[in-house]
């Protein structure tokens, strides 16, 4: 600090130490002095200019300590410093050097931790050390730079002047600020510049740490230029300030202006009877909305009663709000509107193929209903039901379709709904009434040949509200739904034109009279091949996208796509599949969050790594066990393959008992096996008296799982003539058909599905329904690859084939040749 040494004026000191100013000699009361010892309070977030009354708010019990024993001293002196960082706290090497010292006039109020005080600042210093006593309190020695009395050159005068100047031009945009200066000039004069300067600065609205280099200036000619400065900015602010407040208050004045003018308009309208009042608006609106809609006879004739009535009704009664309701949602309806269909077939396939791979039945079904439409001019009258697994793309089919046929689509599911109000609407004389959903849909739509997709129709349910089934039957006849009749709307709406797709997982559910009304199209799933296509078109790439990866970080091999299908994802969808890709995503997506560089690809080895265990093992087929016969099963989540096991225990109470917790299809079917094997012993070269002297146990493994359906009798039969004769089936052999007591053999449903089942577990020899012979040869060639088919019409044809009796096989056979 020796380049401020011209700055500081000499002061004598006394015999206690103490500074004091050079003056001529006189007595000073030993309260007047400043002490070289202060205690410090840190300040926030501004400082402290000399020469000011100002109240202080001090927290924190060292600080309230500070100020008692300030108290307790004769000058009640304490030392004002800002602090460096407002964050940090109040150490010693976070405070300033140079602060102002300040004489507690009066305390204000006092608490706990808080206490309220009155100062009035005097002089600067500089801190020379800090010491923080034990309790807490910050002491610091300090050196004081005295103000020193200037004598008022011009120039000195001139700089005064600008900051009078300034100071004025302040008041002119801000009145607040002449208080201030008024209580200034009361205690102050304005032939000190230093003290105007500090005066001035601490009117101002600057920063903190600007205000402490301002305070740190002991030149009175560098400060007072440093101020002047501040002073321009203030006023500046204060301008724009200024205008932003007179343009909000222009702005709320010209509202104010346009609102009592409006008011005023209204009144004059009112007087001279052309003022419109509220009712009179909304039966305008109607009107504007009816111009461009086609209603039929009725509705329309309804519409100008409801007009009518609402014309003569008072806004404040409830029939008006009721009646208005009702128009809104009877010209909001498209009555008319329809969205002009593309049936150009081969953009249809495009979009199809585009959007799914494989359901090749599927898609010619589809292009052959807007085949149909293109010949006709319309597709309205059909109502088609996607029937098949979960996951297997049954809704998406659904958007595809709209596409294609460039329509509106809407969707809502019916799974769990229970009330029949959900389907037909509500009485319009119940609070809060609503059209049922469909009516909300044509709404949604905007037009009135849209796609509505009815998702998770086998799930919708009954209660004491209704049966909302029940209701869905008007909706979906083709005879019935061109007159529509919702509760809430009781006029008709035409539904005719409108394609309604429904979704289900299984048609046993559904009632009969609702299945009737629908166009079946099933989707069997997908095979190991179709969903590795899926996986490497779709799959993969719309994870990686979803994951903020791309193919140049992570690549899944197709050995791996193949493990993942079959010992991760054996259902007959691709939503598993795709749950599965998405967890090698997040674990790729983590590793190179933590700094990997390098690409991940994934191959059959490493899907453990990323995947765990396997969940499902190869289907386990029993070679060679006399006894044991594998049935093929349909599920709603596929194929799969049934394990059927035939014991007797000799007993002279000969009995029959089933396990494996069968439904009541499957006990029935069992029983008819049994019976069958009992009249049929001979035929097959086992004792006559077999079931007299043994009990007989049939049993199917997985208890656990609740299994039922017609289709296990031959499995079963064959079961127990295997344990009967001691013989095994053939190697690789599974069947599928129902049975009855006289040995015909009764077709089943789920050809594929059971197929499917059958490639999967290694199966190679099948014996199907002779019923069953066109849904087989309607499979694709690739699913039929390698496998030799036997279709039974009897009982005896599949005794032939599971015994390996070839050389007396009628020829009753379908093989397929491997290519």
């Amino acid at each position: 600090m020796s380049d401020e040494k011209d700055d500081i004026i000499e002061a004598d000191v006394d015999s206690e130490g103490t500074q004091a100013p050079a003056q001529e000699a006189s007595l000073v009361l030993a309260s007047e002095i400043l002490p070289p010892t202060l205690p410090l309070i840190p300040l926030r977030p501004r400082p402290a200019f000399p020469g000011i009354i100002l109240p202080l708010a001090v927290n924190g019990a060292e600080r309230v300590l500070s100020i008692e024993q300030a108290m307790k001293t004769p000058q009640h002196a304490i030392g004002l410093i800002l602090v460096k960082d407002l964050e940090e706290g109040d150490k010693p090497e976070n405070l300033h050097r140079v602060g102002v010292a300040a004489r507690i006039l009066k305390i204000l109020h006092q608490e706990e931790q808080t206490v309220h005080v009155l100062v009035n600042t005097q002089e600067r210093f500089v801190l020379d050390e800090v010491h923080e006593a034990p309790d807490g309190v910050l002491h610091g020695r300090v050196t004081y730079r005295y103000s020193a009395e200037l004598s008022v050159n011009p120039e000195l005068k001139a700089y005064s002047m600008a900051i009078i100047g300034a100071l004025k031009e302040l008041v002119a945009i801000n009145p607040l600020y002449s208080e201030e200066i008024k209580m200034f000039l009361n205690r102050s004069s304005l032939d000190d510049p230093g003290r105007l300067a500090d005066f001035a600065a601490n009117l101002t609205t600057a920063d903190g740490q600007e205000l402490q280099k301002i305070l740190e200036t002991f030149d009175v000619k560098k400060r007072i230029d440093r101020v002047l400065v501040l002073l321009k900015k203030e006023l500046e602010v204060s301008r724009i300030q200024t205008k932003i407040t007179k343009q909000i208050e222009e702005k709320i004045s010209k509202q104010q202006r346009e609102f009592f003018l409006r008011e005023q308009l209204k009144a004059i309208k009112k007087e001279l009877g052309l003022e419109k009042e509220g009712k009179a608006a909304e039966v305008e609106k109607f009107q504007k909305r009816l111009k461009d809609l086609k209603l039929n006879d009725e509705a329309q004739k309804t519409v100008d009663e409801e007009l009518e009535k609402l014309r003569l009704l008072e806004p404040a009664s409830p029939e008006y709000t009721v009646t208005r309701n009702y128009l809104e949602w009877l010209t909001v309806l498209p009555w008319g509107k329809f969205s002009k269909d593309s049936y150009q077939i081969e953009r249809a396939r495009r979009i199809l193929d585009r959007d799914h791979h494989g359901l090749d039945d599927v898609k010619e079904r589809i292009l052959e209903f807007i085949a149909v439409g293109k010949m006709k001019g319309d597709i309205s009258g059909s109502i088609l039901c996607l029937v098949g697994p979960p996951g297997v793309g049954k809704t998406s089919i659904g958007h595809s379709v709209a596409d294609a046929l460039g329509r509106k689509f809407f969707r809502f599911s019916l799974g769990g709904m229970r009330d029949e109000a959900e389907i037909k609407g509500h009485r319009r004389t119940y609070i809060g009434a609503m059209p049922g959903k469909f009516i909300q849909a044509m709404k949604s739509a905007g037009t009135a040949n849209p796609v509505l997709m009815l998702d998770e129709i086998d799930k919708i349910g009954a209660s004491f509200q209704g049966d909302p089934a029940s209701a869905l039957l008007e909706v979906l006849d083709p005879e019935q739904n061109a007159s529509f009749r919702d509760h809430y709307l009781d006029v008709p709406y035409d539904l005719s034109h409108v394609l309604f797709i429904a979704t289900a997982n299984q048609l046993d559910t559904i009632p009969a009279p609702l299945l009737d009304r629908m166009e079946v199209i099933r989707l069997s799933g997908y095979i190991k091949e179709e969903k590795i296509e899926i996986a490497r078109r779709y799959l993969v790439p719309k994870a990686l996208k979803n994951h903020g990866l791309d193919k140049n970080q992570v690549s899944i091999k197709r050995d791996a796509l193949e493990k993942i299908i079959e010992d991760y994802a054996r259902e007959a969808g691709v939503r598993n599949l795709e749950n599965r890709i998405k967890k090698i995503m997040r674990k790729a997506a983590r590793e190179f969050a933590g700094g990997r560089t390098d690409k991940i690809t994934v191959g059959a080895r490493e899907v453990q790594t990323y995947l765990g265990k396997p969940v499902f093992t190869a289907d386990e087929v029993f070679a060679g066990v006399p006894g044991v016969v594998t049935g093929l099963a349909w599920t709603s989540l596929g194929g799969a393959t049934l394990q059927i096991e035939a014991t007797a225990v000799p007993s002279q109470n000969k009995g029959f008992k089933q396990t494996g917790q069968l439904g009541a299809v499957m006990v029935e079917s069992s029983e008819i096996a049994y019976s069958y094997t009992m009249a049929h012993l001979a035929e097959y070269g086992a004792p006559s008296d077999f079931f007299d002297k043994h009990f007989v146990h049939l049993h199917v493994p997985a208890g656990a799982t609740p299994k039922d359906g017609p289709s296990a009798g031959v499995t079963m039969t064959t079961a127990l003539l295997s344990m009967i004769s001691g013989r095994p089936v053939i190697e690789k052999l599974g069947m599928t058909g129902e049975l009855t007591l006289t040995g015909r053999v009764l077709p089943i449903g789920g050809v594929k599905e059971k197929t499917i089942a059958a490639r999967r577990a290694g199966l190679t020899t099948l014996i199907f329904p002779e019923g069953n012979r066109k849904d087989y040869e309607e499979l694709p060639d690739y699913l039929r690859e390698g496998l030799t088919v036997h279709f039974a019409r009897e009982y005896n044809d599949v005794y032939r084939v599971a015994f390996g009796l070839t050389d007396r096989i009628k020829k009753n056979t379908k093989v397929q040749k491997n290519t």
